[in-house]
């Protein structure tokens, strides 16, 4: 009798309301749908910021100089301190891959494809899994994108593939019967007009590699480093053999996203600072 008496009074403590959790309340289930609620709100309103600043990038063409005479000027000047420093591969490079399909093909789906696809998708993964290191992530690369887009229209600089002679080969035009790109730069066919193609000088796309590197440093092993290492050096590669980039296009896209990533962290240790105090 005790035994069932025991039974019964087990089953009884298994089933009352002070045992089940507090998410499946009233309450709880409210507190739950709201903070999904605040979570969707914000993730639309990274993308909508990120989406104005690619906007503002396509656009850019409106607002630049679009002489093509003073942007090759430009480039002749890059050119003539790459010679200075031994740094002017360009032209063997070019003529070396672009004219064998095998690696001109790849190179082109490299070029028009990976940055639309890697970028955010690295943004995602800090987002949805390293929240606490995405603000300092996405100010990095959106001040060092701004501070390339100063460049564009201030400076507008002419690719290899659009200087007089041309004795550079344009690898993208030559290989767009494979792919859904035009021949101006990576833009897809039919879109050239909003492309602005006196944007070489820095390259954003080694830029966002470099950015890509430091974003997933910390969160990958050494496997992760090393596919983020190569990730930047065959973009660097990418983006000069195909003729769409001077070699110092491709250091000034480091150096403006490395500016990015040191400004965000003095804005972050202020937040911290400020947080602190505020505590």
């Amino acid at each position: 009798m005790s035994t069932f008496a025991g039974h019964r009074h087990g089953t009884t403590r298994a089933t009352t309301p002070s045992s089940r959790g507090s998410g499946h309340t009233l309450p709880g289930r409210l507190a739950a749908a709201a903070a999904r609620r605040l979570r969707g709100a914000h993730g639309i309103q990274e993308v909508a910021l990120l989406a104005s600043l690619w906007i503002v990038y396509t656009f850019s063409r409106l607002v630049a100089d679009d002489s093509l005479a003073s942007a090759r000027t430009r480039a002749t000047e890059v050119l003539h301190l790459e010679h200075l420093m031994h740094l002017d591969i360009e032209a063997w490079l070019n003529h070396a891959l672009t004219p064998i399909s095998e690696i001109a093909v790849p190179m082109s789906f490299w070029y028009a494809t990976l940055h639309y696809v890697v970028t955010p998708a690295v943004l995602a993964f800090l987002y949805f899994r390293h929240r606490a290191n995405y603000p300092r992530a996405r100010n990095a690369i959106v001040i060092g994108s701004a501070i390339g887009l100063l460049c564009y229209m201030l400076l507008p600089t002419a690719p290899p593939r659009l200087m007089p002679g041309s004795g550079y080969l344009d690898a993208l035009a030559r290989t767009a019967d494979v792919g859904w790109w035009g021949g101006d730069a990576s833009a897809p066919a039919g879109l050239g007009h909003i492309t602005n193609e006196l944007a070489a000088m820095p390259s954003l796309h080694v830029g966002w590699t470099v950015w890509v590197a430091w974003a997933i440093w910390r969160h990958t092993n050494v496997v992760g480093r090393a596919l983020a290492l190569a990730y930047v050096a065959g973009t660097t590669l990418v983006v000069v053999a195909t003729g769409n980039h001077w070699v110092l296009d491709a250091v000034a896209g480091g150096v403006v996203v490395a500016v990015g990533i040191l400004v965000s962290g003095r804005i972050d240790r202020a937040r911290g600072r400020s947080a602190r105090t505020a505590s």
